[in-house]
C-alpha cells in the first residue's frame, strides 16, 4: 500500500510551475488567469446587473408588468419621464423591459442548471460502466440531438398551449442536455483509466466515491464551460420562441415577446425594437464571453 501510494505522489505534478509560482487546483489557477482579464469583469458587470434586474426587478422599476399603462401615450418615444418611452399599451418602456429580463434569465438558468445535471448523471453513469447501459444511454441521446432544437419546442409548446415559464423550462430541458452529456461522457471515458482512479479502485473505493471524488472533479471543466455558454444559447432560443407567438403568451413579459410586438412598428418607432434588442444581445453575448475567457483560463495548453 505505500509503495502504491508513493507511485501515486510521484505520477502527480510538483507543486510549482517552471516560473517557480505555486500551483493551485486548476479552478485557482484559472481564477488568476481571470482577474486580469478585462471581458471577464466586463460580462461579470453585465451579466450581475441582469440578475439583479431579474431578481430584484421592483429596486430598478417605477412601474409593475402592464401597470400604469395610458393609451394616449402609446407608442411614444423617450422624453416626458420615460426613459426608454412608451409601449403599444402606453406602458413605461424601461419597466416594462426590466420586468422582462426575469423570463429570460430564469429559463436560461433553469434549463442549463436542469440539463447540466442529467448530464452529468448520464455521463458519468454511461462513461464509466459502458457496455450495454452506455450504449443505450448513448442511443437516447443520439435521438434527441437529431431533434432541432427550435423546431421541437415550436412543435411541442404548439401542442399545448396556454404554457407558462416553467412548462417552457421543461420543454427546453428535454431538448437541451444532449451536447453536456455526449462531452461528459467522452471526459468519464477519458480519465476513468488513470492511474489515480486504479490507485483508488486498489485501495478499495466504491464505485460511487470513485465516480464522485476522482472522476467527476477531473472531467467537469469543459462541461461547466459549455454549461456557460449553453444559458446564452437558451436564452436567445427562448426569445426566438417568444418572437414566433409559441413562447410566453400576454400578459407575460418577455423580451422576446417584446420584440414580436415591435416588428410592425420599427420604421415609425425604432425604439420599441431597439431597446429590448440591446438588452437581448448584451445579455446573450456576456455569457458567450464569459464563457470563452473561462474556458481559456481552463485550458493549461494556452497558458
Amino acid at each position: 500500500m505505500v509503495d502504491l501510494k508513493a507511485s501515486v505522489e510521484a505520477a502527480a505534478p510538483g507543486p510549482e510551475t517552471s516560473e517557480g509560482r505555486v500551483r493551485g487546483s486548476l479552478w485557482y489557477d484559472a481564477w488568476l488567469e481571470l482577474r486580469g482579464r478585462v471581458v471577464f469583469w466586463l460580462s461579470m458587470a453585465i451579466l450581475l446587473l441582469a440578475c439583479a434586474m431579474a431578481a430584484f426587478p421592483s429596486l430598478f422599476a417605477r412601474f409593475g408588468p402592464n401597470d400604469a399603462c395610458n393609451l394616449r401615450m402609446s407608442k411614444k418615444g423617450p422624453g416626458g419621464g420615460a426613459l426608454f418611452g412608451y409601449d403599444l399599451q402606453g406602458c413605461d418602456y424601461w419597466s416594462q423591459i426590466v420586468h422582462g429580463t426575469r423570463a429570460s434569465v430564469l429559463i436560461g438558468i433553469a434549463v442549463t442548471v436542469f440539463a447540466l445535471l442529467i448530464a452529468v448523471l448520464l455521463g458519468l453513469v454511461g462513461g464509466y460502466y459502458g457496455g450495454a447501459l452506455d450504449a443505450i444511454i448513448a442511443r437516447v441521446t443520439d435521438v434527441f440531438f437529431g431533434i432541432p432544437f427550435v423546431l421541437g419546442a415550436t412543435v411541442v409548446l404548439v401542442a399545448f398551449p396556454g404554457h407558462g415559464i416553467w412548462a417552457m423550462t421543461v420543454v427546453l430541458v428535454l431538448l437541451g442536455w444532449t451536447t453536456m452529456t455526449r462531452l461528459m461522457r467522452g471526459q468519464v471515458i477519458a480519465v476513468r483509466d488513470s492511474d489515480y482512479v486504479q490507485a483508488a479502485r486498489a485501495l478499495g473505493a466504491g464505485d460511487v466515491r470513485i465516480m464522485v471524488k476522482h472522476i467527476l472533479p477531473n472531467s467537469i471543466a469543459p462541461v461547466f464551460v459549455v454549461a456557460m455558454l449553453n444559458i446564452g444559447n437558451v436564452i436567445s432560443g427562448e426569445a426566438t420562441l417568444d418572437y414566433l407567438g409559441v413562447g410566453l403568451q400576454y400578459p407575460d413579459v418577455s423580451w422576446g415577446l417584446q420584440l414580436n410586438v415591435a416588428q410592425s412598428f420599427f420604421a415609425e418607432y425604432p425604439h420599441l425594437l431597439l431597446f429590448p434588442a440591446l438588452f437581448l444581445t448584451a445579455t446573450v453575448l456576456s455569457f458567450l464571453m464569459l464563457g470563452d475567457v473561462v474556458r481559456d483560463a481552463l485550458d493549461p495548453k494556452l497558458r
